[in-house]
């Protein structure tokens, strides 16, 4: 079974960069490292969440796709990532989050720190949303860096929270992204 899920997810990357690749055109980045982290303040208890498994493209005209693998956040508890997994998210239907857009704002040439916003469609439990998520790029020679904060509103992608569990989870998640790209030939 585990084998049957590792192919399913590298076919779903493959394929993720083949669209991707074949649509974007001039200078091209890949993702080199990434963390995306959420954050859960609720009366019961805070929960966080992280995941370094993050695959993603960006262009230079401002083009940008992410991959991330649902079932690779890591949790203090144990508990916490198997009800995030079974209870909430789904992850054995809807493995993948997924983010394709467009980054406007910014100037390749331009070394430094610049404010952007990605305009595009974020896809969470298999519920794709339009999305406007302001941010910073620095640009550093052959390098980008990215980091964003926005808040995801768990309805809005129908995501249940259990009646029982209500007061362990918020109904809005602060989520935080860090991505480093580096130019690809």
């Amino acid at each position: 079974m585990k084998g049957k899920k590792t192919f399913k997810f590298g076919l779903v990357v493959g394929l993720f960069c083949f669209v991707l690749y074949g649509q974007v055109k001039g200078q091209k980045y890949e993702l080199t490292s990434g963390k995306v982290t959420f954050f859960s303040e609720a009366p019961m208890e805070n929960i966080t969440a992280e995941n370094t498994a993050i695959k993603g493209l960006f262009n230079a005209t401002g083009e940008t796709a992410f991959l991330v693998p649902i079932n690779r956040f890591q949790f203090e508890k144990d508990l916490m990532k198997e009800h995030f997994n079974e209870k909430y998210m789904e992850s054995g239907k809807y493995p993948n989050g997924t983010f394709k857009g467009i980054f406007s704002g910014f100037d390749l040439k331009k070394p430094g720190i610049q404010r952007v916003k990605a305009s595009g469609v974020l896809t969470l439990h298999n519920v794709s949303q339009k999305v406007e998520v302001p941010g910073e790029v620095q640009i550093k020679g052959d390098q980008l860096i990215m980091d964003a904060t926005f808040t995801v509103r768990l309805k809005d992608y129908k995501i249940k929270i259990p009646q029982l569990l209500w007061q362990n989870i918020a109904e809005e998640v602060e989520v935080t992204v860090h991505f480093e790209f580096k130019k690809i030939e």
